[in-house]
């Protein structure tokens, strides 16, 4: 079972998170270091939101990540959802 973190971001996300990015990017790569979280990135055309593919169906593992991402923390995500993801191929 997999879960899937959208995330969507203030208008000017990309002129704001340049002081938060390296945090961000350091506790992402932790999170895929540990193996819970298989990729992630911002949807672009227009850059308004991420998706993080985590390994796991445990919310608990992605709600922890979402309280520790300086985006959260900094008013950068204006909202954020979870989804359980059944694979069925790949």
């Amino acid at each position: 079972m997999y879960s899937l973190l959208f995330y969507d971001y203030v208008d000017d996300i990309v002129e704001r998170r340049a002081p938060f990015r390296e945090a961000h990017l350091a506790l992402a790569g932790e999170m895929h270091d540990r193996g819970v979280l298989l990729m992630a990135g911002a949807l672009t055309d227009p850059i308004d939101g991420a998706v993080l593919v985590f390994t796991t169906g445990d919310r608990a593992v992605v709600e922890d990540f979402v309280a520790r991402d300086p985006y959260v923390r900094e008013g950068l995500v204006t909202s954020w959802r979870v989804r359980p993801w059944n694979v069925v191929l790949g």
